[in-house]
């Protein structure tokens, strides 16, 4: 999956916490936040307002799937309300590799072909 691929999947599942999303899915996702957060930053404090707004659900969907992907509950982003520790927690699970095999979220996300 590339960029691109991972943007617009990202998106067209805005608010799909079910299911399953590969890392490569997840952090080109979360790339494509830090960066045009970081833009319009420095643009207008409205701007990035209006990114960190539309960017909210999708990366909590995201990390839902992501969470779901290693066989753990979306309930665990929870944690990322912990200062500082939450947060690292949250980064070593999202850092592991997918199950390979099907968990209850179901099936592995499927390898998205290069041109498609």
């Amino acid at each position: 999956m590339n960029f691109q691929q991972a943007v617009q999947t990202c998106f067209r599942k805005y608010v799909d916490f079910s299911g399953r999303a590969s890392r490569p899915e997840y952090w080109w996702f979360i790339l494509a936040y830090i960066i045009l957060a970081f833009v319009t930053g420095f643009i207008h404090e409205y701007i990035y307002f209006i990114v960190v707004l539309v960017f909210l659900l999708p990366l909590l969907a995201a990390g839902a799937r992501r969470l779901h992907d290693i066989g753990k509950s979306g309930w665990w982003l929870l944690l990322g309300l912990i200062p500082v520790i939450g947060g690292l927690v949250l980064l070593y699970f999202t850092v592991q590799p997918s199950q390979p095999e099907s968990n209850e979220y179901g099936p592995p996300p499927a390898p998205v072909p290069a041109g498609a």
